[in-house]
């Protein structure tokens, strides 16, 4: 049966072909390393040629099956081929693939929320065009370029939020319409049945700037690109640093955490919540400063499902001061403020430094000034309300003496 699974190639152009596949060649016990998948999207495909009927007796949690579906949607090599693979990891009793512990896990994981983030993207980047009314059906058309294969989900979330108007979505792979009851898929557009508005449709498609006045921040692709150390390799992204172009004041903390981590956003979790208390209590607005942190991807280590941070070490520290440096450049502060002894190492570039020396001492280096405090998860961690009350009083005053320093 394998030697026939070999000969036969199995062709799946949507989810559903891949999983009646995928059933039929799990009661077969047709390995993974036994089976060539190949992907064709598009309409007017031929169908994948069929499988013998069979009774699987194959049970899929829901979860599992959900993030199979979104996971189906990553423009990765051989999707297919490793959905499968963790359907067979599954069918053998090997329940722990969900565990971000587990390679295949943490593979799916990014998938899933690789599509998350395109599908949250699209959201905010389509812009409907309302045509002429003699110009007939759809009455709104939009054109998009999605990372992934998203089409179907935005098809979902604009059928039940437009569902009194026509509408049209176009991308370079594939097209979908709303008719005001059903929505129907093609593929690809050709350019001149957007009439004369083809321009406009990719015109307006300019990609949505999650904050408009970052323009000092490096480019989020360049750092997911980046492969000077090999935390990478476990992130879901990087996380670039927040602020305005020309903000007085950087708060530099050590790397971005769980949180940050999925939304590819500074301080969004616990500790950034803190840091929000402290900088009112400082007198400062969180969007008049800078953010960002040494490492720009998320080191961590499991403990059973959840992620917990691990300090990153000196080399991958070393490694991610190119993208500093650039801050540094770009923004031009006149106070960083270090955020931990990671921080403080990194700015000054000493790897000996560490926060008991500097502490409430500010002090001048390449021409700007450093303020060491805590970091705010430090202020989550240390046992006793007084020692917390005590960690928090010294980030705050700290911040207020940036504040005094960068007038």
């Amino acid at each position: 049966m394998q030697a026939l699974a070999q000969s036969r190639p199995v062709l799946v152009r949507s989810f559903n072909e891949w999983r009646c596949s995928a059933r039929a060649l799990l009661a077969r016990q047709v390995a993974p390393d036994a089976v060539q998948w190949l992907y064709h999207a598009g309409a007017g495909e031929p169908a994948s040629p069929a499988l013998p009927s069979c009774n699987s007796t194959l049970r899929i949690s829901r979860k599992l099956m959900a993030m199979l579906r979104l996971a189906a949607c990553c423009r990765v090599p051989n999707r297919w081929a490793f959905l499968y693979l963790v359907l067979w990891r599954w069918q053998h009793g090997e329940r722990q693939l969900l565990s971000c512990g587990d390679a295949d896990g943490q593979r799916l994981l990014a998938m899933v929320l690789a599509v998350r983030r395109d599908e949250r993207d699209m959201h905010a980047r389509i812009r409907f065009r309302e045509r002429r009314e003699d110009a007939g059906p759809p009455r709104l058309v939009a054109w998009c370029e999605p990372g992934h294969d998203v089409l179907p989900l935005l098809a979902r979330h604009f059928a039940a939020r437009l569902a009194g108007v026509t509408w049209m979505i176009a991308t370079p792979e594939a097209s979908v319409a709303w008719d005001g009851a059903a929505l129907h898929y093609t593929g690809p557009l050709l350019e001149p049945s957007l009439d004369a508005d083809a321009s406009y449709y990719r015109a307006v498609y300019t990609p949505a700037r999650l904050h408009a006045d970052l323009v000092g921040t490096p480019q989020r692709a360049a750092l997911n690109a980046c492969r000077r150390c090999g935390l990478w390799q476990h992130a879901t992204q990087a996380v670039p640093g927040a602020g305005p172009q020309h903000a007085a004041i950087m708060l530099l903390g050590e790397q971005p955490g769980d949180q940050e981590d999925l939304a590819g956003q500074p301080f969004v979790g616990p500790a950034g919540k803190v840091l929000e208390r402290a900088l009112v209590q400082a007198g400062l607005e969180r969007r008049a400063v800078y953010l960002t942190n040494a490492v720009k991807h998320f080191k961590w280590e499991p403990r059973g499902k959840r992620r917990m941070h691990k300090t990153p070490a000196q080399r991958e520290v070393a490694a991610c001061s190119h993208w500093l440096d650039q801050e540094l450049a770009q923004v031009r502060p006149r106070v960083v403020v270090a955020l931990g002894s990671t921080a403080l190492k990194a700015v000054t570039g000493n790897p000996h430094a560490t926060l008991k020396d500097v502490m409430d001492k500010p002090f001048q280096h390449q021409g700007r000034w450093i303020v060491a405090v805590y970091h705010p998860s430090y202020v989550l961690r240390v046992p006793g309300a007084e020692a917390r009350a005590q960690a928090f009083a010294q980030l705050a005053a700290g911040l207020r003496a940036a504040r005094q320093l960068a007038l």
